[in-house]
């Protein structure tokens, strides 16, 4: 790998703090495979001759990454690059697909899947009467065989969903198969501390911060057809917004 000077540039004139910088550089680096996952960096002194700034500034740009989930500290090993963090754009595609596009080999273990009474919760989010049958889906998402996310969703009992579809493909993807699409959501994200059932399953330790993702989906019609309550490891996953300023 080349040295970080002739790698990251600095300008020096620009309202933009250095160790922002040099972080956000490096996460570009990085996210293209120009870093590889498991190379270690030198060490804070040797970065810092090796950009012309000092030790703090880059010292914070590697918290930042740290913080980030794209690089990892531990004594007498130093400082390596870890990017297994799944990061996702809020848009239409499904985790699955997600997963699938950026090569992070998705796997799916199905917990249940039955026709339920709906609750008044589903029932007033699919805009139901109380204790219409409803299919609930509990799924455990996988990661490069990693545990990533306790997917549970409510959807309409008429969708041609199955156990055996939802094993090897995503939600959407069923439902586009079916003739079914998701067109529009609304989304809410959170966070909470894990049960130690749901710890267990992500193999996090008990009491961990998990992202919660509740959502409403709807098809081209505006038929609401999808409740969702989704759990993410908050150590290996993040949502990215863009948005622009008039």
């Amino acid at each position: 790998m080349q040295s970080l000077d002739q790698l990251v540039d600095i300008d020096r004139s620009s309202p933009v703090p250095l160790y922002f910088q040099v972080a956000q550089r490096l996460q570009e680096l990085i996210e293209a495979g120009k870093i590889p996952s498991g190379t270690r960096l030198d060490n804070e002194i040797v970065l810092a001759e090796q950009l012309g700034i000092s030790r703090p500034t880059v010292r914070q740009a590697m918290q930042y990454l740290v913080e980030k989930g794209l690089l990892s500290r531990k004594r007498g090993v130093g400082t390596s690059v870890v990017n297994n963090r799944v990061r996702r754009k809020v848009e239409r595609t499904s985790l699955f697909e997600d997963l699938q596009r950026s090569g992070r080999r998705p796997r799916t273990e199905v917990l249940s899947c039955e026709l339920v009474e709906a609750p008044e919760e589903v029932a007033t989010a699919l805009g139901l009467e109380p204790g219409t049958e409803v299919l609930a889906i509990e799924r455990l998402r996988f990661a490069d065989d990693e545990p990533l996310a306790i997917l549970r969703n409510h959807i309409l009992a008429d969708l041609d969903v199955t156990a055996e579809g939802l094993a090897s493909r995503g939600l959407y993807q069923l439902l586009r198969a079916a003739g079914t699409e998701v067109k529009s959501a609304e989304q809410t994200v959170g966070a909470r501390k894990a049960t130690p059932a749901e710890a267990g399953l992500l193999h996090e330790s008990r009491g961990a911060t998990l992202l919660t993702v509740h959502r409403t989906a709807y098809d081209g019609s505006g038929r609401p057809i999808e409740f969702g309550r989704d759990l993410y490891r908050a150590s290996l996953y993040s949502v990215d917004i863009s948005f622009g300023f008039d």
